[in-house]
């Protein structure tokens, strides 16, 4: 079978640097781009350069169902997300993990579902993701994942710990340092034979990242969730 693959939230981080590795390994490459986007031209040629489609199909479950349905895509990966400085610069107000990493995730998977095509759904959440968390963007995160695993899809899930490196146009310096000092600690915790939860918690690059959701998606293995360890 030949692989096709939809990115949705192919601009983000995580999401551009997905549509790169999918490429560079010969898979036919849909990326997701927001109609409204202010930088759409901007993403359309560097897509189309690596020789990826465009689709800046909008975000209404009615328009995305007749999208899914004509792409056929055999591969969906789910990588959307925001933080606060993203959310005010799109201007979405109230409940911002709510609004677009559960509400976007579930507007994702019912039109995909409504589409009949019946790909695999590779989505990317977080370490520490549960519907009872009592961080607001881990509840988040862990209420998309629920959405993804009641689908009733072929699904696989990554929970990467702090995803760190060059290229954000968010850069977060505070995260950034944090994860340069658990790093440094996991290490220790490693050399005294901790080295799972070494790997879970340490931090890990886009490209790794990327790779991983990749190996996940063309896997056979259905329905799992992977954290840091099986990620690298």
């Amino acid at each position: 079978m030949t692989t096709r693959a939809l990115v949705v939230g192919a601009t983000g981080f995580v999401g551009r640097t997905l549509v790169e590795a999918l490429r560079s390994r010969g898979i036919a490459t849909v990326a997701h781009v927001r109609p409204d986007s202010a930088r759409i031209a901007d993403w359309r040629e560097r897509f189309t350069k690596l020789g990826a489609t465009v689709d800046a199909t909008a975000w209404d479950r009615d328009a995305l169902t007749a999208s899914v349905r004509a792409l056929a895509p055999t591969h969906v990966w789910n990588v959307i997300g925001t933080t606060r400085k993203r959310a005010r610069a799109d201007q979405v107000s109230g409940d911002i993990y709510q609004a677009v990493d559960v509400g976007l995730t579930r507007m994702l998977v019912e039109a995909v579902v409504a589409s009949e095509v019946r790909p695999r759904l590779i989505q990317l959440s977080s370490v520490g993701a549960s519907t009872t968390a009592s961080s607001a963007y881990l509840r988040a995160r862990g209420e998309a994942d629920e959405v993804v695993v009641r689908s009733g899809l072929s699904w696989a899930i990554a929970r990467p710990s702090f995803i760190v490196g060059e290229g954000r146009d968010d850069r977060r310096r505070l995260e950034d340092g944090t994860a340069a000092v658990a790093n440094v600690l996991l290490g220790a915790v490693g050399l005294f034979g901790a080295k799972r939860l070494r790997d879970t918690y340490r931090s890990i690059t886009p490209d790794a990242l990327a790779a991983a959701l990749i190996r996940l998606g063309l896997d056979d293995r259905a329905d799992h969730i992977v954290t840091g360890p099986e990620l690298r």
